[in-house]
């Protein structure tokens, strides 16, 4: 009884730090500048106010929640797509030097995002892609490295079986990857997806670099640019990130169950 008193006090404590930033954030979005400076961060603001959130919502922020939705919904089509494509070829197909071309293109995971930075725009500024959305795209949206290994141990832990009663058929590689096994691989879709929509949105080195115009500033760029005179609106910061935060919740809501089976099945494997 006491252990598992211990195991429970810890947990709640370890939920605690891990909940305290994202309820500052909330408590913060709805404070005045006075109420900031007057009270305590972890306590909330009274009268609490929306001013904030009317403020920030009243000038170009709704512009750059919408080039954030549309730089997500982009990558993640694009990762998903060509993502399978490729996990299915390294998977399923068969050619010379496929698993020394796959784990030569996984081992670039262990190089940190920061190095391939200036050679990444270095290439867009040659292509005349700086400040554009083709430019703000390209590096990422035919697929990742991890996104393709998830996928791929995926497609190779389902039955071979399958394939081949397909072929007997008279089905294609087309065929079989659509309609057989990608209905069998919604767990490992549905995770991919997730952390597809969370990183694109959270993007801020590479949107920072690449872009410069309210055409395609994102919202992490706009929200690290809220200055006032030589200063920082920590209000309309903690708005903005409140904002940028809300659809991330409910997404993950929305698509824990399927992290939950992909685990699950996974380590059935």
């Amino acid at each position: 009884m006491t252990k598992r008193i211990a195991l429970y006090a810890t947990l709640a404590v370890g939920a605690l730090i891990s909940v305290f930033p994202y309820l500052l954030v909330v408590l913060t979005a709805f404070k005045t500048q006075r109420q900031l400076n007057s009270t305590q961060p972890w306590l909330p603001g009274i009268p609490p106010t929306t001013a904030n959130l009317t403020e920030i919502l009243g000038g170009d922020f709704p512009r750059y929640i919408l080039n954030t939705v549309v730089m997500t919904g982009l990558l993640t089509l694009g990762q998903l797509v060509f993502t399978t494509f490729a996990a299915y070829a390294f998977a399923r197909l068969r050619f010379r030097g496929r698993d020394v071309l796959f784990w030569l293109y996984v081992a670039t995971m262990m190089v940190p995002s920061a190095v391939t930075v200036i050679p990444l725009f270095l290439i867009m500024r040659e292509l005349n892609l700086v400040n554009t959305w083709a430019g703000l795209l390209a590096p990422y949206v035919l697929g990742t490295p991890y996104g393709i290994f998830l996928m791929r141990q995926f497609f190779k832990g389902l039955p071979a079986g399958l394939e081949e009663a397909a072929r007997i058929d008279g089905a294609g590689p087309l065929t079989i990857l659509v309609r057989i096994l990608l209905p069998l691989c919604r767990p490992a879709i549905g995770t991919l997806t997730i952390i597809t929509v969370i990183s694109s949105w959270n993007s801020f080195l590479w949107p920072l670099i690449i872009t410069s115009g309210d055409e395609t500033k994102v919202i992490t760029v706009a929200i690290a640019t809220l200055k006032v005179g030589i200063g920082v609106d920590y209000n309309l910061m903690m708005a903005g990130g409140l904002i940028a935060l809300v659809p991330m919740v409910a997404i993950f809501v929305f698509f824990q169950k399927y992290i939950v089976r992909s685990v699950v099945l996974t380590g059935l494997k």
